[in-house]
């Protein structure tokens, strides 16, 4: 599913349902996850399963992956990458630093999101164009999506300057595909100045999204110049 998002230069694992809950965890991955609860110890095995097999697929041998003091996974100097985990699905995008600068990648429940949230994770702007998409293509949870989104520039964009990202410091803009309106595209416009990767300064993140299989998912990549 996350797959079809990003470039072919970007490998991708997906497992569905408890395929990969009893993956064996490295001794400094455990002890990040020693007071967990056992659902959350699972996921946390689960998508570190994922990344291990898509690092052999990358001709890489398996490492452990941490965590840094903002959450973001912390990779091999040569890799790229972002995790996702949600109820029964869970994923791992890992690429070579040479063909991709930074990458996010979300997936969310394909349902409303709860009452209030909306008014903090949108700014003004975001929720008008939300209002324009659903009377165009009502039955979508749009406002899902643009968390989705907001969460996949927030893992594109940590990696690369190392700070938080607040939900009002991008603006998104989302655009559906004519011919197949579970798919589409969106532009987050960075409200504050971003990062520089190799001769260009950024000052917006491109992705591409999809519903399907009741999961809403998102992705963005920063390609090399």
């Amino acid at each position: 599913m996350i797959e079809e998002l990003l470039p072919k230069t970007v490998v991708v694992v997906e497992a569905y349902g408890d395929s990969a809950m009893e993956t064996e965890l490295y001794p400094e991955e455990a002890a990040l996850v020693t007071r967990s609860v056992a659902k959350r110890r699972r996921e946390f095995a689960a998508v570190r399963s994922c990344a291990r097999r898509a690092m052999t697929a990358l001709g890489l041998p398996p490492q452990p992956v941490l965590h840094g003091t903002l959450g973001a996974p912390i990779w091999q100097a040569e890799l790229v990458g972002s995790l996702t985990h949600c109820e029964g699905y869970h994923a791992a995008a890992l690429a070579r630093t040479t063909d991709v600068a930074s990458l996010g990648i979300d997936a969310e429940p394909d349902g409303p999101l709860p009452d209030g949230v909306l008014h903090v994770i949108s700014l003004p702007a975001e929720r008008d164009r939300l209002r324009r998409l659903t009377a165009d293509t009502p039955g979508l949870n749009w406002d899902r999506l643009l968390f989705s989104a907001k969460e996949s520039v927030y893992k594109a964009w940590s990696p690369l300057m190392g700070k938080w990202l607040d939900f009002s410091e991008a603006d998104i803009e989302i655009f559906a595909d004519a011919s197949s309106p579970s798919h589409g595209t969106f532009r987050a416009k960075l409200l504050v100045p971003g990062p520089r990767v190799d001769d260009r300064h950024l000052d917006h993140f491109e992705g591409r999204w999809t519903i399907q299989r009741d999961l809403v998912a998102t992705a963005v990549t920063v390609p090399r110049a």
